[in-house]
C-alpha cells in the first residue's frame, strides 16, 4: 500500500449541486449554522460545518477531467443516493431549533429504540438527517 495515501493532512469535502446559490447558501449558513469560507463567482460556495467541508456548486456540463458527467441538482426526491447525518445529543431539541429557523421536516422525530431520528431537505431536495443515539 502507498504510504502517501491516505495521509494525516487530508480532508474530505462533500459537493452538493444546487440550482440557485443564494437560497442554498442562506439555508446552510442561516438554518444549519455553517460558516461561509469563500465563494467563487456566484457558482460555488465553500462552507465549514461541524468539522466537515461542504462545497455548493451550480450545475454544469461535462469537463475534460469529468467527461460524460453532468452536475445537476436532485430531480427525484423519492430516490436518494446521498444523505448527510447530523448526530446530536437531543434530537427533539435540534428538530425544534431547525424548524424555527425554517427547516422543513418530513416528519417529527421518530423513536426507533436504538436511535431517534428525523429527516429534512435543503432547498434543492438534498436529504439531511438529525439523529440521536437511543
Amino acid at each position: 500500500m502507498n504510504s502517501d495515501f491516505p495521509s494525516s493532512d487530508m480532508e474530505l469535502t462533500h459537493i452538493l449541486v444546487v440550482s440557485d446559490m443564494e437560497p442554498s447558501r442562506s439555508f446552510y449558513r442561516d438554518v444549519l449554522g455553517a460558516t461561509v469560507v469563500r465563494e467563487y463567482g456566484g457558482t460555488s460556495c465553500v462552507l465549514k460545518f461541524q468539522g466537515s467541508w461542504l462545497l455548493l456548486v451550480t450545475g454544469g456540463d461535462p469537463t475534460k477531467d469529468k467527461p460524460e458527467v453532468t452536475f445537476a441538482p436532485p430531480k427525484d426526491f423519492t430516490s436518494i443516493s446521498h444523505a448527510m447525518t447530523i448526530r446530536v445529543p437531543d434530537c427533539q431539541k435540534a428538530y425544534e431549533t431547525l424548524k424555527s429557523r425554517g427547516a422543513k421536516f418530513l416528519t417529527p422525530p421518530v423513536d426507533w429504540g436504538a436511535e431517534i431520528r428525523c429527516f429534512f431537505r435543503d432547498p434543492d431536495g438534498h436529504l439531511l438527517e438529525v439523529s440521536q443515539a437511543g
